[in-house]
């Protein structure tokens, strides 16, 4: 048989994260190290792979009852080969070291079993929560695999160089960066998203580190469903935008 089909055959590397495609992860298991992975995202395997449910802590599961952050996942343990997806999004191997990441759940596809992770809030002048008012941070020293709807962009933040952006797009940065999330409205008008122009809620981050941003939002509030309150109308509540688009459109979340 021959096809162009046999130019995607597996990739060969020693590396226990490593990328077979832009949209797929390959993870190597030895049998000593075990892999966290989000729950559903195994495409294939190979060898003697076992997958079992991962235990949450009575803290991770009070932070998402309480902020509906957290991760859902699975532990793969054994020896063989791995391999992970979510809906074609393009896959991103981070090593995580003393400095720590923060992400929003809904784009970790894996990560090192030793790694420790908590829900923290982001701080909001308005004190409103919204889109990234919860993320995660990741610590320990390890690798994480993330996800993004299309290419990302990867923007160094310095001390005379802050970056701002739309809160929707931004999916990790570097845990050591101060961050705030604001609207730029009066607080009079602080439920509008800032007159026609159909932005709202942003980051700015400042310090020393990395922001990481995709090019893709979440449905903005003013498509959310209209008869579910007056909440639902400003992208509140389970009839709002954020409601119905958990996470990112793209996510299984």
């Amino acid at each position: 048989m021959q096809s162009p089909l046999f130019g995607y055959t597996e990739v060969q590397t020693e590396d226990q994260y490593a990328l077979q495609n832009p949209y797929l992860l390959r993870v190597r298991l030895d049998g000593r190290t075990d892999c966290l992975a989000r729950k559903g995202a195994m495409v294939a395997y190979q060898g003697l792979i076992e997958f079992d449910g991962e235990y949450q802590s009575h803290a991770q599961r009070s932070a998402r009852h309480r902020t509906g952050e957290g991760l859902d996942l699975m532990r793969c343990s054994g020896q063989g080969t791995v391999y992970l997806a979510n809906l074609a999004q393009h896959v991103h191997v981070v090593d995580v070291d003393q400095e720590g990441l923060t992400v929003d759940g809904a784009y970790v596809l894996a990560l090192d079993s030793g790694l420790h992770w908590e829900v923290i809030s982001v701080d909001s002048q308005f004190g409103i929560s919204g889109s990234g008012a919860y993320n995660l941070n990741i610590t320990g020293h390890g690798k994480v695999a993330l996800m993004t709807s299309g290419k990302p962009l990867l923007m160094p933040v310095t001390p005379d160089k802050y970056v701002s952006a739309d809160s929707d797009a931004v999916v990790a940065w570097s845990s050591s960066l101060r961050v705030q999330m604001q609207a730029q409205t009066s607080s009079s008008g602080v439920w509008r998203r800032r007159g026609n122009t159909g932005e709202g809620w942003e980051l700015n981050f400042l310090g020393q580190g990395y922001v990481l941003v995709q090019p893709s939002e979440l449905m903005p509030p003013q498509n959310a469903q209209l008869g579910g309150g007056v909440a639902a109308q400003y992208g509140f509540g389970q009839q709002g935008a954020h409601g119905m688009n958990q996470g990112n459109i793209f996510s299984n979340r």
